[in-house]
Order: structure tokens, then C-alpha cells, then sequence
């Protein structure tokens, strides 16, 4: 999410680490300080329907989010979605007490945890992923381009159950230099630090996509500098 080994590197838009496993290393040993990240967990946690009978993932890494989600929701049935190869083994290890014996994803038994191997940043239609009561994902779409953001949330909302509701606690820009170099400083790393993945866009943009796309009750629902708990919900109508 912010550190990376490399300092020379140059943030790009092209720029993405996550298939080495350096990289994810590093961020699987530091995401457990990220400060006040267990306030916006739990806040997200509010917004999971509480009958949610299939729950989505996106960019799972090493299940955090979703053994939280799975806790809180153990009649569920979980998809969990990443594409690091380190991620994917580290979430088989985490949940191989989960795993479905079969392959289908749709009808797997309450508590079970399939998973799939997928790079979000290109479309997920053909996955045959089925629809979802919730859609969930940490820290993670801030590493596609801005234009496969936009689109990438339009798919989530196609994901969806009438009712069903999407839960983005996400990376987001400050609106100024000064405001995000003080966030840089509460998190105790400097300019030259940063993940040269981070493709960080303002909050007011994103839930105006959400509300263009169709998303209905869209709101920031917690905050803490960078880091923004977005929602939304496809209507029941």
C-alpha cells in the first residue's frame, strides 16, 4: 500500500509490484501498524447486510479483510479475488480449513471460502462469478488507473443483488501537497518511500462515480487523512 524496497523507482501510472514477492512480503509484515485501520475495518464491518448470503473480495492479499467479514458472517459463502502469487498462497494457507471440495462457487456450504486467481485490473466478466448481497475490498483498487476504477466499479455494481451493498475502504488523495505529506508523517515514511503502485485519486470523485453509476445511499462513512470507508447500495426496486 505506501512502502515499497526500491527507492529509486519512480511512481508510474504502469507501475504495479504486486506480483513480486518482495513486495508483498513487505506489505504483509506492516499492514497490521497502518494507524486507526482497525476503525475503519470496523466501521465497514456496520455496512455488511446482516441475512448477506455471498460475499466478493476484491484484492484479498493475504485475507485480512475477509476472515474480519467471515467472523462477522460465518452463514456466508466468500469469494476471495487477488492476483499476487504470494497473496494467493497465503490466503490458501489462511483458509484451507474454508475450502470448498468442489470447484462451483456458487453453491458452496456456509463458511466457505473459494478462491480466485484474477488481476482486477482487467475486466471480471467471464469469470462467471455469479451475484453477490456484498462486495467488499481493502486498500486495493487504488492501484488500477483511474478509467479502470470508474469501470471497475460499474462491474461491482452488476455484481450485485437487488439490495446488495458495496464496502470500499480505500487509499485516497489528499486534496493538497502539505495534507498528504502529514499523513506520510503519521505513518512514519518519507516521499521517497512510497509505493510507486499508489494510483491515489480524491474522495468527491470517486462517490461521484459511485452515484453516476447507479449506486444509491452513497456516502464516506469514516475517514482518517488518506484513508476513506466508501459505499454504496444497488436498490431493491
Amino acid at each position: 500500500m505506501l512502502l515499497y524496497e526500491n527507492r529509486q523507482m519512480t511512481a508510474s501510472a504502469n507501475v504495479n509490484l504486486w506480483s513480486s514477492a518482495e513486495h508483498a512480503l513487505e506489505y504483509l509484515r506492516m499492514a497490521d501498524s497502518i494507524p486507526h485501520r482497525v476503525e475503519g475495518e470496523a466501521t465497514l464491518l456496520e455496512f455488511v447486510p446482516p441475512a448477506a448470503r455471498r460475499i466478493l473480495d476484491i484484492g484479498s492479499g493475504g485475507g485480512r479483510l475477509l476472515a474480519l467479514v467471515k467472523a462477522a458472517r460465518p452463514e456466508a459463502q466468500f469469494v476471495a479475488m487477488d492476483f499476487s502469487p504470494t497473496m494467493l498462497d497465503s490466503l490458501e494457507k489462511r483458509f484451507a480449513d474454508s475450502r470448498p471440495a468442489q470447484k462451483a462457487r456458487k453453491d458452496g456450504a456456509p463458511g466457505s471460502v473459494s478462491i480466485v486467481a484474477h488481476d482486477f485490473a482487467n475486466p471480471l466478466s467471464g469469470l462467471e462469478l455469479g451475484r453477490f448481497d456484498c462486495v467488499v475490498s481493502s486498500f486495493a483498487i487504488h492501484h488500477v488507473s483511474h478509467e479502470r476504477k470508474r469501470s471497475l466499479y460499474a462491474e461491482i455494481f452488476d455484481l450485485l443483488l437487488p439490495g446488495g451493498v458495496f464496502c470500499n475502504l480505500e487509499h485516497v488523495s489528499s486534496p493538497t501537497s502539505h495534507l498528504h505529506h502529514e499523513f506520510l508523517k503519521k505513518l512514519e515514511v518519507g516521499p521517497e518511500e512510497e509505493d510507486p503502485s499508489n494510483k491515489l485519486l480524491d474522495l468527491e470523485t470517486q462517490l461521484a462515480w459511485l452515484r453516476e453509476i447507479g449506486f444509491a445511499d452513497v456516502d464516506c462513512h469514516w475517514k482518517w487523512r488518506e484513508l476513506a470507508l466508501l459505499a454504496g447500495s444497488r436498490s431493491s426496486h
